[in-house]
């Protein structure tokens, strides 16, 4: 009987370039991955094919070896940066006799250790279940060789049919319940499709310093790491930018080449936040020498999720590694198209707060509404509850002033309700019989 390891501290690291040699810097990502699932990386195995063998992928001589380093170098699992079929895990995993796992597994196996909100753990496990659909045979190799036949028809088909049909009803679990749990997010999006805030998505190649850049701009406590996929569960908090208007800024899941299928099918709480932006922020590491590839992988995974025609600004992060000045970059319209930063040390913050609120001004600002005595209890209600007043008076009249924060249609939609009346005004230029009460940006 095959019995499947459950450990797995140190690891062979197999990468295998296809059509071309194994370049330095994706096994350094892969050793990055390694040691954030928290391995330690006992032995490194490379080579190069033309194609991937259909038995072993990477042919069987190859397999031989990463055998016997995984023998000399008392490994406990065998790690491999590519996408592997079921039959290819199952064949090393005999040969070896070694816990096998690949590209997309481990990538399942950090999400599984960094989720910390119950929909992400859901959609972790949903996206492992998925994974695991096809390889439930790996556990039963012990009874492969039975067949049909009197007093042969045993518990190898049995079981295996049972831990599917088990494996089917937790899919459909974690399904329902996960768009339970969409329902309500989408309710709590109420706030923003009544009177719509901007809203800023951060995305970007893992540990590009997105989750710094979040810390920098809102002062929130997001956990911070050098290490990939450090951030997970998407952290969402308003800021309110030079001018007084309030936008929504959140963070994301960081992305990375050869993202699993499922993870980009199953996280959709996080992709959610970069598909429904206003504005999306590309956060890049300036000092990454194959940054220009980075961008592209990045850009193809939001084609893939519906957020690859938003309008985004280029930040470049740690520019402090390079030495550089904080500035600003303009298109060939005149419109701020990258801005380079360093979040660690808040070098070039106001250059990017003043990028993101040209960018956002065609969006919302601030304006005056005055609402008769007669409405001004339900249009005040709208207001608050969209989060966007920034102060409000009462008038002698019995009518009410606001100081809202609202987009051009909106505002067009607003002054055609009865007894509303809507203008463009500054913050500060507000008159009247009594004094502004600020509620707060």
């Amino acid at each position: 009987m095959f019995e499947r390891p459950r450990g797995g501290e140190r690891a062979v690291l197999v990468r295998i370039g296809l059509g071309a040699p194994v370049e330095a810097e994706d096994l350094e990502e892969f050793s990055q991955l390694a040691e954030s699932a928290g391995v330690s990386a006992a032995v490194t195995v490379t080579g190069r094919r033309d194609r991937p063998d259909p038995r072993f992928f990477v042919g069987s001589g190859k397999a031989e070896e990463i055998r016997q380093a995984a023998v000399d170098s008392c490994a406990e699992v065998i790690l491999v940066d590519h996408a592997l079929s079921p039959s290819q895990e199952r064949n090393l995993e005999k040969l070896t006799g070694l816990r096998v796992l690949d590209r997309n597994a481990l990538i399942l196996d950090i999400f599984a250790q960094r989720a910390r909100s119950h929909e992400g753990k859901l959609e972790v496990e949903l996206a492992q279940l998925r994974h695991l659909s096809s390889r439930l045979v790996r556990g039963w190799t012990h009874l492969e060789r039975q067949k049909g036949g009197i007093g042969l028809r045993g518990p190898g088909e049995t079981q295996l049919e049972t831990d599917r049909r088990l494996l089917g009803e937790r899919v459909r679990v974690l399904s329902r319940r996960l768009e339970k749990l969409k329902q309500q997010r989408e309710t709590g999006r109420q706030r923003r499709v009544e009177i719509p805030i901007p809203s800023v998505a951060l995305v970007g190649y893992t540990n590009a310093g997105k989750s710094t850049l979040f810390r920098a701009l809102t002062g929130a406590n997001a956990y911070v790491a050098d290490q990939l996929f450090a951030t997970l569960d998407p952290l969402v908090r308003r800021v309110t930018l030079p001018g007084g208007a309030p936008i929504v800024v959140a963070d994301t899941v960081g992305f990375i080449r050869e993202l699993p299928h499922e993870l980009v099918a199953a996280f959709q709480s996080t992709l959610t936040e970069a598909r429904e932006a206003t504005l999306l922020l590309h956060v890049i590491d300036a000092s990454d020498p194959r940054r220009d590839e980075r961008i592209d992988q990045v850009n193809a995974v939001l084609d893939e999720v519906g957020a690859g025609a938003l309008p985004q600004i280029r930040v470049y992060n740690k520019i402090d590694r390079l030495e550089a000045a904080p500035h600003q970059e303009r298109d060939g319209l005149g419109e701020v198209a990258s801005v380079w930063i360093s979040a660690a040390r808040r070098l070039g913050l106001d250059d990017l707060m003043g990028a993101i609120a040209e960018r956002l001004s065609r969006f919302a600002r601030p304006r005056t509404v005055r609402v008769d005595a007669r409405h001004a209890g339900s249009v005040r209600a709208r207001l608050f509850a969209a989060g966007v007043v920034q102060g409000e008076r009462y008038l002698d009249d019995g009518g009410l002033e606001l100081i809202a924060n609202i987009p051009e249609s909106e505002a067009r939609e607003l002054g055609r309700s009865p007894g509303v009346e809507v203008a463009d005004v500054k913050v500060d230029n507000i008159e009247g019989s009594q004094p502004c009460v600020l509620q707060g940006g």
